[in-house]
């Protein structure tokens, strides 16, 4: 069964390329969001199982952002993704509700595989 996901970024261009990405490897992305509260809605009304979440978005940060998801009655699994390499937000990554970061480098299926399943 392909996993079910919501991609969140205020980059068009980045949540095409995440979504070929995604879709090549047993993903099944249900929507797209450019903002937080885009997001939370969405995921609430899609019940996707994972979120990959922009750390920088407009109007809230992907931090606060997951701390909404976390609260959701089916609440997702999220990875965030930025730009600027972890080392850079460590410790914000260590206090989120997350299951993890990946650079936006880095992100493959198999990357958020590790990162959600193991």
């Amino acid at each position: 069964m392909r996993t079910r996901v919501l991609i969140v970024d205020d980059h068009s261009g980045f949540r095409g390329v995440a979504r070929l990405l995604l879709e090549g490897g047993d993903f099944d992305v249900v929507g797209e969001a450019a903002d937080g509260p885009e997001a939370v809605a969405l995921a609430d009304e899609l019940t996707p199982r994972l979120v990959l979440l922009d750390v920088h978005l407009p109007g809230a940060d992907g931090f606060a952002v997951a701390r909404q998801l976390a609260a959701l009655p089916c609440a997702p699994a999220v990875v965030l993704v930025s730009s600027r390499p972890v080392s850079d937000l460590w410790r914000r990554v260590a206090e989120s509700p997350a299951a993890g970061f990946l650079t936006k480098e880095e992100l493959s299926g198999d990357a958020i595989r590790e990162l959600v399943e193991g």
